[in-house]
């Protein structure tokens, strides 16, 4: 970017926080290439934001000032570690992790309020993505609370730019992993035969992953996983809140759950963005970026385009699934996206199959999440459960 240009829009300005869907949209139908005084490029537009995906050579994800295994790697390097980890997401880690991931569903379900206001993020989103992501990694209970604080101290450094509590919290998170390596070196066979332990073993590389690696690793995972599935979940549960069609169908054919979260997510997109940064001069939208240059690509507004989707808040369950931005595109696409639609599917279906209506508390009002998050941050709720006779008649035998 020419030092000298003006910036086009302040994406931390009061009306953009306020409203970051509307905001996204009408940048990307009057400057889908813009500036700001943050330092970024900002693209909107569909074309521009795969385009990028598509060229890692032109484009580079090297753009973290902490070492990210393997995100924040580029190939031949990213090649490695991508192979190392993708095995981790496969169909049968997925098929063994169903049964826990349906038990923690099972249970906060049981646990909201019938016909009493619930707060669904605070109550229920964040408990089930904290539950569900030490489930999958083999963390004990007692780490819940600590990650769920941990979490809100790293997105307000996120925030707030502040490199000094970036590196405090960064160094918080080392310390949760590294003692949690350390019972399982010191367990030694007796240790549990979980995501982390197999990772502490892993011998893809000719050899064990030192300490800093598995750390970036998990921390990715983790990072990635808490925030977004808990802004998923609220997005879904609010969306169907305001749909009742949509919801009673759901609730008739669970079977178009899959489809319809990925809809539901590309309207109201449970990440805001991603960085990258130019390896050479580039062109993009007429504007010239040199090298260097930090890109920052909208996935909430290249998911929206209406040159591809049409009208974009219209849901629809036969669109092009290779077009949603929700997980990424190109060598880059998210490894997790297995984990990611399995813990959705399974605890939607859960939340419809066992009650029969959700809606708006009517003395509350949503608040959204604010950026970098998306999503709410409160999200008031009324949940009516069918009776108990009915209930089980339509729902399988409990999980021991």
């Amino acid at each position: 970017m020419d030092e000298k240009s003006l910036p086009d829009w302040d994406p931390r300005s009061e009306a953009v926080l306020k409203d970051q869907t509307t905001a996204y949209d009408d940048m990307r139908r009057r400057c889908p290439v813009a500036y700001s005084q943050y330092g970024y490029t900002s693209l909107f537009r569909h074309e521009d934001v795969l385009r990028v995906l598509k060229d890692h050579e032109s484009f580079s994800n090297a753009v973290s000032r902490f070492p990210s295994v393997p995100n924040g790697m580029d190939p031949p390097e990213h090649t490695v570690y991508r192979n190392l980890i993708e095995p981790y997401f496969s169909p049968e880690h997925m098929d063994a992790f169903a049964p826990v991931c349906r038990d923690i569903a099972v249970r906060l379900v049981r646990a909201l309020p019938d016909e009493g206001p619930s707060e669904l993020i605070g109550e229920f989103a964040q408990i089930f993505a904290l539950r569900i992501q030490c489930a999958w990694l083999g963390w004990p209970a007692d780490l819940h609370e600590p990650l769920r604080l941990w979490t809100l101290k790293n997105h307000a450094a996120t925030l707030a730019r502040d490199d000094a509590d970036l590196a405090a919290v960064a160094l918080e998170f080392d310390g949760y992993i590294k003692d949690l390596l350390e019972v399982r070196r010191t367990a030694g066979a007796a240790a549990p035969n979980d995501i982390t332990t197999i990772l502490l073993r892993d011998q893809s590389l000719g050899r064990t992953l030192t300490d800093d690696e598995i750390v970036s690793i998990l921390r990715n995972w983790t990072v990635g996983e808490l925030g977004t599935i808990s802004a998923s979940v609220g997005i879904l549960a609010h969306y169907l809140a305001i749909n009742s069609e949509w919801q009673q169908q759901l609730r008739e054919q669970p079977a178009l759950l899959p489809a319809a979260i990925d809809e539901i997510l590309r309207i109201h997109a449970p990440l805001i963005m991603n960085r990258r940064v130019t390896t050479k001069q580039v062109m993009l939208g007429g504007r010239t970026q040199a090298k260097g240059a930090r890109i920052a690509l909208n996935w909430a507004s290249a998911n929206r385009d209406e040159a591809v989707f049409g009208d974009p808040d219209e849901m629809r369950l036969d669109r092009d699934p290779e077009l949603n931005l929700l997980y990424g595109a190109g060598i880059h696409v998210c490894p997790g996206a297995p984990l990611a639609r399995l813990e959705l599917r399974i605890v939607m279906e859960e939340l419809l199959g066992r009650t029969s209506r959700i809606a708006l508390a009517m003395d509350k009002e949503p608040v959204n999440a604010f950026f970098p998050a998306s999503g709410f941050s409160s999200l008031p709720l009324r949940i009516q459960k069918p009776s108990s006779q009915a209930l089980g008649a339509c729902l399988p035998p409990e999980i021991p």
